[in-house]
């Protein structure tokens, strides 16, 4: 199957029906294009997203299964129940989403590398300007010690990555994130791909059909008023 080449003049372009996305590697639909906020917004609305290494075209991906949390299924565990119940640290949103996305795409001990680019990053922060780019955060005595970042598009949060620089920091941003958007109304979270970690949090995978129904469906529903605010 051939992949579409995306016009990077033309932002509007529609993106390639899902079910013509590659089965190996698994979900990469189209390649290309640019990484303008009405492209990336598009992406995410149709059930793709962005992710490439330094010195490769922008490849657009959608796997099959895709990974979710539905906010009612978060699971926390007791040992992070503890960590939550101490109130060790602070929790702010969108007081350092440079900070964030910069330490996300920090290499990592296991990693030899960073599909966070410049290119990515200048993206997600202009997108951040624009209110649709979002970050958690958990401070502790000042400091920045974990957090995450994502899109909110209608009642839907898209995750894009997370750190922690002290242990369970990062967990306790999300769960906190997960509590408000569950108050915000928000109603599915987008984990994108499997993960032990989230899996252990309440994450399931579901058919890529089914996330593609539901983001036709809650893209266009507004969470309440006070969200992000």
């Amino acid at each position: 199957m051939q992949l579409t080449l995306l016009d990077s003049d033309h932002p509007e372009q529609a993106f390639p029906p899902l079910h013509k996305a590659l089965k190996e590697p698994n979900g990469l639909l189209a390649f290309g294009g640019c990484l303008s906020p009405k492209r990336i917004v598009n992406a995410y609305r149709h059930g793709a997203f962005p992710w490439f290494n330094p010195g490769e075209p922008i490849l657009w991906w959608s796997p099959d299964p895709r990974l979710v949390l539905f906010p009612e299924h978060l699971q926390v565990s007791r040992s992070l129940a503890k960590t939550l119940r101490k109130g060790r640290f602070e929790i702010r949103y969108d007081t350092a989403f440079k900070e964030v996305i910069a330490a996300c795409a920090a290499p990592r001990s296991d990693s030899r590398g960073t599909w966070i680019t410049d290119d990515m990053r200048r993206a997600y922060q202009t997108l951040h300007h624009l209110g649709i780019a979002h970050s958690c955060e958990a401070w502790r005595d000042g400091k920045l010690a974990g957090g995450l970042y994502g899109l909110a598009i209608g009642q839907v949060f898209f995750g894009e990555s997370m750190f922690h620089r002290e242990t369970d920091a990062s967990k306790v941003a999300f769960v906190n994130l997960v509590e408000r958007l569950s108050a915000w109304g928000y109603r599915l979270i987008d984990c994108q791909v499997r993960s032990e970690h989230l899996l252990s949090l309440g994450a399931e995978e579901i058919p890529r059909q089914r996330f593609a129904e539901l983001l036709e469906r809650l893209c266009t529903q507004a969470p309440a008023a006070e969200a992000w605010r």
